[in-house]
């Protein structure tokens, strides 16, 4: 298998944290989507990653359907429930993780790629808010449980340990670790993770 990405998206990082995490061999095939030399799209037709290259050839995308995949192939360090309502929960936790990442995504754009004339602060202020609001839910969700589903290492831990490594790398001025002690405390845990050690974001 092959995954094609960058060691700065959040996305592809949860999906090479999963790979770790089971103990799957894969090839890693840079790509940065932004530059005029990406060929994701051929692979991709929405040209984003990760994108999951099988051996028969065809695509998998989008780290979410990537992730449950993956956890299906070995029974090594399962991160998904089977069924149910306890399997329902983790994936809203990846969802409210992938959304966190999402908002604070567009803001990076606004201010990254359009004319400092041409940005809405409305916009940034609207995205922000959903940054904010979801960091406050993961905290009172989190509680003092030692992991996102309780005792249980999960998705929802990658998920939730790759958008804040994600957003202290982009978003140092975020004071999430002073506002919300425990996901500092669950961030430093997951930090410690062979996984993660091996996938922290930098520019390359």
């Amino acid at each position: 298998m092959k995954i094609i990405g960058s060691v700065t998206s959040p996305y592809v990082r949860k999906v090479r944290v999963v790979m770790a995490e089971k103990k799957l061999d894969y090839s890693f095939e840079l790509d940065n989507v932004w530059g005029a030399d990406t060929r994701v799209q051929e692979t991709n037709p929405l040209g984003k990653v990760p994108c999951l290259m099988m051996e028969d050839g065809s695509a998998m995308y989008d780290s979410r359907v990537i992730a449950e995949y993956l956890d299906t192939l070995t029974p090594v360090c399962k991160l998904l429930p089977p069924n149910g309502r306890e399997r329902a929960d983790v994936k809203v936790w990846e969802a409210l993780a992938d959304g966190v990442l999402d908002a604070a995504v567009l803001v990076r754009l606004e201010r990254t790629l359009r004319p400092r004339e041409q940005q809405s602060e409305k916009w940034i202020e609207r995205q922000m808010g959903k940054v904010h609001a979801g960091l406050h839910v993961m905290a009172k969700d989190l509680g003092e449980a030692p992991f996102c589903m309780g005792n249980h290492y999960t998705l929802a831990d990658v998920a939730v340990g790759c958008c804040l490594g994600w957003l202290l790398f982009r978003f140092p001025e975020i004071e999430w670790r002073g506002e919300y002690p425990n996901l500092a405390r669950l961030f430093d845990k997951l930090s410690e993770r062979q996984s993660f050690k091996d996938t922290v974001p930098f520019e390359p």
